[in-house]
């Protein structure tokens, strides 16, 4: 069995991250904070990886958009009644194929299926694959708007 990465191992503690913010109503963006305070005197909290840091940062900027992506495509459901794991692994998953300009969006909807595979029900891959493939479609041309939006700032 292929042995996970580094990326795989920071979405992972994104997902994780996202997961318990919910749960202790908090921001995902506390957590990590807090959890880079910790490590300064008790490393068994284990470092924060900077993608993933990245990754809660940019999705804590952008959540208000990543949700109204990520309900716009679900079928029969709400993002509410998804289980919270899902939930996270999509707003993650969704964050990165619009910002991840490095990561091929076929390897984020991947990623995001392993995600669903180690940490959720035996439904969720599916359906976290079928609800990102459609929003795969649109990364391409969300990445091109903000990569021409950054070109105008600039000039």
């Amino acid at each position: 069995m292929k042995q996970p990465g580094t990326r795989h191992k920071a979405r992972r503690r994104a997902v994780d991250l996202l997961f318990e913010a919910e749960a202790k109503k908090v921001t995902a963006t506390q957590l990590v904070a807090e959890r880079r305070e910790y490590v300064r005197d008790d490393e068994s909290v284990g470092t924060i990886h900077d993608y993933t840091a990245t990754v809660i940062e940019g999705l804590a900027a952008d959540l208000p958009q990543v949700d109204a992506v990520v309900s716009s495509h679900l079928k029969g459901w709400t993002l509410q009644r998804l289980p919270a794991v899902d939930r996270a692994i999509l707003r993650l998953a969704t964050w990165e194929l619009f910002n991840s300009t490095d990561v091929d969006p076929i390897v984020v909807v991947d990623e995001a299926v392993e995600l669903a595979k180690e940490l959720s029900t035996d439904d969720s891959p599916a359906f976290v694959n079928g609800v990102l493939a459609q929003i795969a479609e649109l990364a391409p041309q969300v990445r091109a708007a903000a990569a021409a939006d950054e070109t105008h700032r600039r000039d």
